[in-house]
């Protein structure tokens, strides 16, 4: 049984998607579950259709419908042919129409709720899930077209929708194991969901291998494969360092870390359903199938030295300083201020105290005011902007003796400044701040240092 996880620019076309179609068919005669993401493109022109009639604009938000119909049925034609392709045409009209009605609705109401925005942004995978499922279909192969909102069964938060995982497993049990059961293929979407309502949800963007790890951890899935467009998780970002290494095997908790911190190749929760069973998840290339890719697995090899796995770096960080002299030998400060953070519902990234100062970044600045206000009744408060967090990542550097010295050496022979160092919470990462424009540089020097040609 495999779950095999396909992102938007793996189906952005009828080029793609045919890619696609011969991917899965390497995979029979194994039980597959295909989980779509929409079109490359699309939820973003969903989003800018619910603005624009937010915003007044009716003409503009229908215009922007015309153009997703238009753009699917144009993959269709060229995809598919005869009664499929009259079959799925006629289907993404009546979605596209559906679409319609709801822009009107909001338009005469005068108000976009979250739940109407959700609703809106669902309709990117229930489209590109229409059309790949009838090019199975086209290929004589058994397979159905299964709606995600079944099964992904979430609470109301819409926009960020939390899956309620004991009613998922039932559902799971009850609706698609019996149709993996009578089918070679079901192919499902990512990213949405329903109330037990029965209203739709998403739970964020990204979250369609989150889906993917869901749905494969209760259907006790052999491998999850998330395919997109790069060939694994990598050394750094190639796009940094162009001569950035495949990594073929990496630990959970490592790829967790990347993902958290700027590896883009895949959603940081995607991880956790996997890790609870033990699950590889394989990231793979859609555009270059036949490239090994990066394995995933709990641990990242018995009796292997692990230590420098990739160097990742998270841009546009705001650094808060607070500094007290009521912290000194005092108990609850630092309750009192992750709970204003905690008010916000504001991440935190990384934490370095002293005696009478603690030092905080997030990633970006909303409600940064209100917070500022708060904090400034606890201690003295100093922002710094335009700041950028840079992750070494390996296992087992705790326990090795002089990395965090190449690490440091490294960087002061290059002349780059630390500001901030958060280190010994994990034994997989060494973590610091350094003005952003020293970012990129940072993770030259420090993949030369361990990574060296």
């Amino acid at each position: 049984m495999l779950v095999m996880k396909f992102g938007g620019t793996s189906v952005e076309d009828a080029t793609a998607m045919q890619r696609v179609v011969e991917i899965v068919k390497r995979e029979l005669p194994n039980k597959i579950l295909v989980v779509l993401s929409a079109c490359s493109g699309v939820t973003n022109e969903l989003i800018r259709t619910a603005h624009s009639v937010r915003d007044g604009s009716e003409k503009s938000a229908l215009e922007i419908v015309d153009y997703i119909q238009s753009r699917h049925k144009t993959i269709a034609e060229e995809l598919l042919k005869d009664l499929f392709l009259e079959k799925v045409s006629l289907q993404i009209d009546v979605l596209c129409n559906e679409i319609r009605n709801i822009v009107r609705g909001v338009n005469l109401l005068g108000e976009l709720t979250s739940r109407s925005m959700d609703t809106i942004t669902s309709y990117g995978e229930r489209l590109s899930t229409l059309i790949f499922n009838a090019a199975l279909e086209q290929e004589s192969i058994s397979t159905l077209l299964f709606d995600a909102r079944k099964i992904m069964v979430t609470d109301a938060t819409f926009g960020s929708a939390q899956p309620v995982f004991e009613k998922i497993k039932l559902n799971v049990d009850k609706y698609l194991k019996p149709a993996i059961e009578k089918n070679s293929i079901v192919v499902t979407q990512g990213f949405i969901g329903a109330t037990e309502e029965g209203f739709t949800t998403t739970i964020g963007r990204g979250g369609s291998d989150y889906s993917a790890a869901i749905f494969g951890a209760f259907l006790d899935a052999e491998v999850i494969q998330i395919w997109t467009d790069v060939d694994g998780m990598m050394t750094a970002d190639p796009r940094i360092v162009p001569d950035a290494k495949l990594i073929d095997v990496i630990s959970f908790d490592e790829a967790a870390e990347l993902a958290y911190f700027g590896a883009k190749v895949l959603h940081p929760n995607t991880i956790l359903p996997a890790v609870d069973k033990n699950i590889p998840v394989k990231i793979l290339n859609s555009r270059q199938p036949d490239v090994s890719g990066t394995i995933i697995i709990k641990e990242s090899g018995k009796g292997q030295v692990s230590i420098v796995k990739s160097i990742a770096s998270k841009k546009n960080i705001i650094v808060i300083n607070v500094s007290s002299s009521r912290m000194f030998l005092a108990y609850g400060f630092l309750a009192k201020l992750f709970a204003i953070f905690a008010n916000y519902k504001k991440s935190v990234d990384v934490v370095s105290t002293s005696e009478v100062s603690v030092s905080v970044t997030i990633d970006n600045d909303t409600d940064l005011s209100e917070i500022e206000k708060q904090l400034k009744e606890i201690g003295d408060i100093r922002i710094e902007r335009n700041k950028a967090i840079v992750c070494v990542v390996g296992k087992g550097m705790k326990k090795t003796s002089g990395i965090a010295a190449r690490v440091f050496t490294a960087l002061a022979k290059a002349e780059i400044n630390i500001e901030m160092i958060s280190e010994g919470a994990s034994e997989i990462n060494i973590t610091f701040v350094v003005d952003q424009n020293y970012a990129d540089e940072a993770v030259r020097v420090l993949h030369r240092e361990f990574f060296p040609n």
